[in-house]
């Protein structure tokens, strides 16, 4: 086992974190445990939330759906979105996808008021 800072092999026990074991390297005192945090998800349940948020889901669906915070659910996607590389196609699409919101434009009676 290493120091996750320095990679120093030397440490020693330094206690209990949450029922782990925790130790402290003796080069760079940098306290750390060894078992993996059960709070933390998979890069399957990060890939599946971000794939389901592309296909439309929002941020609170989502995160009902996996039983996580749907912050957690708009950091992994502002996240990953930052480090996508933008994909720029100059073909023209065949295929159009319309909203509600164009209907709801036209069946708007009134004029007045701004905009």
């Amino acid at each position: 086992m290493e120091c996750p800072r320095c990679k120093n092999s030397h440490y020693w026990k330094d206690g209990f974190a949450f029922g782990r074991q925790r130790y402290q390297c003796r080069g760079c005192k940098y306290r750390y445990t060894v078992d993996e945090k059960k709070w933390e998800k998979s890069l399957e349940i990060k890939k599946l939330a971000i794939n389901m948020y592309l296909e439309g889901l929002g941020f609170r669906s989502i995160g009902r759906i996996l039983q996580i915070s749907y912050g957690t659910v708009a950091y992994w996607v502002k996240k990953y979105g930052s480090q996508a590389q933008m994909v720029i196609d100059n073909q023209e699409g065949s295929v159009i996808e319309m909203d509600e919101l164009h209907r709801y434009v036209q069946s708007k009676k009134t004029t007045v008021g701004s905009g």
